[in-house]
């Protein structure tokens, strides 16, 4: 138990100061609200009503949020990999090339459905 005590007080300390940050910006942070501070943010563009059951989002959207996903697995895969390579041997080249090659499929899918270009 000795070996985690400086883990656990690290994550006390990160754990006080963000409750902290949060009660103090709140205590001491101006409160001049105004009707433009209110409104949902959008980039500077007025908001448009959207139809009572919810509006349609387009599908770059969730093409850009999948692509994140993907690319984000694969560093995290692609880390350890790299760091015991030589340990693997073939076997982990193997199954990395495997793996590529599916995260592939997913960028060929989005790169097709025109998720990478903006208009």
């Amino acid at each position: 138990m000795n070996a985690y005590a400086p883990i656990l007080v690290l994550g006390a300390i990160a754990a006080a100061f963000a409750v902290g940050s949060v009660v103090m910006a709140s205590l001491t942070g101006p409160k001049r609200y105004n009707r433009a501070k209110l409104e949902a943010y959008e980039c500077g563009i007025e908001p448009t009503p959207q139809p009572m059951g919810g509006g349609r989002f387009p599908i770059k959207y969730y093409l850009t949020a999948m692509l994140f996903i993907v690319f984000d697995i694969e560093i995290v895969f692609l880390y350890p990999w790299a760091v015991s390579f030589d340990a693997l041997g073939i076997f982990g080249l193997v199954e990395m090339l495997l793996f590529i090659a599916t995260v592939f499929v997913a960028y060929a899918y989005v790169w097709r459905r025109g998720g990478l270009e903006w208009d």
